[in-house]
């Protein structure tokens, strides 16, 4: 099986197909910064740094000869997902987003692809804006199905039951317009957890906050805590502890958080070690934007340990 995976990023979603050995043709992203990290770790797929939005129809067919109603071919659109995320920040930035799904609606409506693999957060299924209906609905109409005839089927699915050490909540979809159903994957049986994931002190050695790792290919490196936040996250309880710890503290208390104990309460929280760590999100090096201290040690987790979390070989 081939595929192209449009709005690729460094190459995420393209590496997870690699190794279920479907062979990736190209990515797809506007991120030129992205292209190094993308051909790098996933050659030979090229990448393509073009806008969707501008990009003609025929682009593959005459670049990459790509055939059209190729049974064996699989569309990858997991288009950004900023603008249906729950997390309350202004949506004016992303709004300019919230649509290109249906432009990549276009190439599969042109080339047909045997398959169409979607992925995106839970909120695009509930937006009172969100174009996902009329993207169901234009699936539907090419022959790619419903969740009826079993053909088109998705769901809000957790990476935690799929052998992913994070708690990760996904719009996942996948269509099909051949004469067979499809379905997402069974429950794994076992959750790994983020000592499972990152607890080998041999892979992931002790280090302070600050440290870069400038030995080693493999970027164990951490960001620099202020003063302030050093004090705060030693006065965390280690495994697991919040904010809750210093509420008490006039020095450590953060104006915004007196009297609001139950509001964002991972933020400036410790992992668990012997749970799937929450989320990763692209402030994950932060302190303060999440439960992204390292279970023992008086830091956050690092760069290699934020990525071993997505799973990122």
């Amino acid at each position: 099986m081939r595929a192209i995976d449009f709005f690729c990023g460094g190459g995420g979603m393209t590496n997870g197909l690699i190794q279920a050995k479907i062979d990736v043709i190209a990515g797809v992203d506007l991120d030129s910064e992205a292209k190094e990290t993308y051909e790098i770790n996933n050659s030979p797929a090229k990448f393509v740094n073009e806008d969707i939005t501008k990009l003609p129809l025929e682009y593959f067919e005459k670049e990459f000869n790509v055939q059209r109603n190729d049974d064996e071919m699989i569309f990858v659109g997991c288009s950004p997902c900023q603008f249906y995320s729950i997390i309350r920040s202004s949506k004016e930035k992303s709004r300019k987003t919230k649509d290109l799904l249906l432009y990549f609606e276009k190439f599969v409506e042109y080339y047909k692809p045997g398959y169409v693999l979607v992925e995106n957060v839970p909120g695009i299924m509930s937006n009172k804006e969100t174009i996902l209906h009329d993207f169901l609905q234009k699936l539907d109409q090419l022959g790619y199905g419903n969740k009826e005839n079993g053909k088109c089927v998705y769901d809000v699915v957790n990476m935690k039951n799929y052998g992913i050490p994070q708690n990760r909540r996904r719009f996942s979809l996948i269509a099909t317009r051949l004469d067979r159903q499809v379905h997402l994957p069974e429950h794994e049986k076992k959750e790994r957890t983020v000592r499972d994931a990152i607890g080998n002190e041999r892979k992931f050695p002790k280090i302070p906050a600050g440290y870069r790792d400038e030995n080693t290919q493999r970027f164990h490196s951490t960001r620099e805590l202020a003063p302030i936040n050093l004090q705060r996250i030693r006065a965390v309880r280690k495994d697991g502890g919040t904010r809750i710890a210093f509420k008490d503290n006039p020095d450590l208390q953060l104006k915004c958080y007196i009297g609001r104990d139950n509001y964002f309460r991972d933020v400036y929280g410790r992992l668990y070690w012997d749970k799937p760590s929450s989320t990763i999100t692209t402030k994950f090096l932060s302190f303060t934007n999440g439960r992204f201290g390292h279970p023992d040690q008086d830091r956050c987790i690092s760069v290699r340990e934020g990525a071993t979390l997505q799973s990122f070989p």
